[in-house]
């Protein structure tokens, strides 16, 4: 009796991987349904694998796509059983949904709960009588012109409220977009209309100063004693590699890799959940502390304290460095923008080296190290004074 020809069911969402120029793979889901395709990327990364320890971390990162990936092939074989999709969405109150919204990021632990929390407290006065259906583009321009133009931070009438910043009237529309966008997948909203906004409708995005340290004023903070000296070693650390706080607390002994004699840290940004290698220099090893008996596991800068704390005694140390500028632990970070720079680096390279997604950001860095050019130059038009006689 011939073997019946058994077919093998195509599975609508499957996980695949993008290269990147830095040599890591970015996962994501292709996923396929009812004629049309549309991609999720899972902000999930395999690096290359130098090491057993790289391979295993793969191993759970591909592990942990398949996991959702299977997640939602449920999702999608419930909405076609008529499970997920919510009749009338459209009668459903935008609070409503920001509710659900928020509930959930608190009951995974999502860092940014609170955050959003408050975002959603902030925007109550516009969105408490919004429907689903009633969200469209002119909505989305109705709230843009009234997070900028009518919210004030204090309602209050006995005290005079003041309108947001560009860069808090931004966060409060780009955050509620990632909320509208979540209501697109969950099926209670048809389309996001902040994706259809042409770029001058947007709330830009405001051009931020960059405080950072002079060469001279580095070496000044090296030759001063600090109280806390591993806030001294994680700081000056910072300095010679561009690492956020975020990062340096993270960062484990295992992440310290030598390849061929040439130390790097191989590593997943706590901000951008996008891996990076930044080579070690000899100068950045000198400030990190001593193994000893720690393990792979183990943090590298295990004992910094609290963000306040560290934030007073870099207040203390510069003063006693005598640095007049208002030091925070990310000044390391665009300290060594401006250095790498100033040292003649190109901008692709310092955008690689700090992580940077757009070169574009990296030319922030750039255009200081032309502002002080001219400055300098304008000291030499300061001792000749006075008009010259031809």
């Amino acid at each position: 009796m011939p073997k019946r020809k058994t077919t093998k069911l195509k599975e609508p969402v499957r996980v695949r991987t993008k290269k990147l120029s830095d040599g890591s793979e970015s996962l994501y889901l292709d996923i396929y349904v009812n004629g049309k395709r549309s991609y999720e990327f899972l902000k999930m990364y395999l690096l290359p694998e130098v090491n057993n320890k790289i391979k295993e971390q793969n191993k759970a990162t591909l592990a942990a796509a398949e996991a959702i990936k299977s997640r939602r092939i449920i999702e999608i074989t419930n909405s076609k059983g008529g499970i997920k999709r919510a009749e009338g969405w459209q009668k459903l109150f935008l609070s409503d949904w920001l509710d659900i919204y928020v509930g959930k990021k608190i009951d995974t632990g999502q860092k940014n709960a609170q955050v959003v929390k408050s975002m959603v407290n902030v925007i109550q006065p516009f969105v408490k009588k919004t429907r689903m259906g009633d969200i469209d583009k002119a909505w989305a321009l109705r709230f843009i012109d009234w997070i900028q133009n009518t919210y004030k931070s204090h309602p209050d009438k006995e005290k005079k409220g003041k309108p947001l910043s560009q860069g808090s009237a931004r966060f409060y529309a780009v955050t509620l977009s990632a909320a509208l966008n979540a209501a697109v997948r969950a099926d209670r909203l048809g389309e996001n209309p902040f994706m259809l906004l042409s770029a001058d409708e947007r709330i830009k995005k405001p051009v931020s100063q960059r405080q950072f340290l002079t060469v001279e004023e580095v070496k000044r903070l090296i030759a001063t004693d600090c109280r806390i000296d591993i806030i001294k070693r994680a700081y000056l650390f910072s300095c010679y590699t561009s690492l956020r706080i975020s990062d340096v607390r993270a960062l484990k002994w295992k992440n310290v890799v030598c390849n061929e004699g040439k130390y790097l840290l191989a590593f997943v940004m706590k901000k951008t959940s996008v891996p990076n290698y930044t080579p070690l220099s000899v100068k950045a090893m000198e400030w990190m502390p001593e193994r000893g008996e720690s393990t792979d596991d183990d943090l590298v800068f295990k004992d910094l304290p609290s963000s306040v704390v560290i934030g007073q005694v870099l207040k203390e140390w510069s003063k006693a460095a005598n640095i007049d500028k208002h030091v925070t632990y990310h000044t390391s970070r665009h300290t060594f923008g401006t250095m790498m720079l100033t040292a003649g680096a190109d901008l692709y390279t310092t955008s690689k080296l700090m992580g940077h997604a757009d070169v574009r950001t990296t030319q922030i860095y750039a255009k200081i190290i032309d502002s002080k050019k001219i400055e300098a130059v304008n000291l030499v038009d300061k001792m000749f004074e006075g008009k010259s006689k031809l």
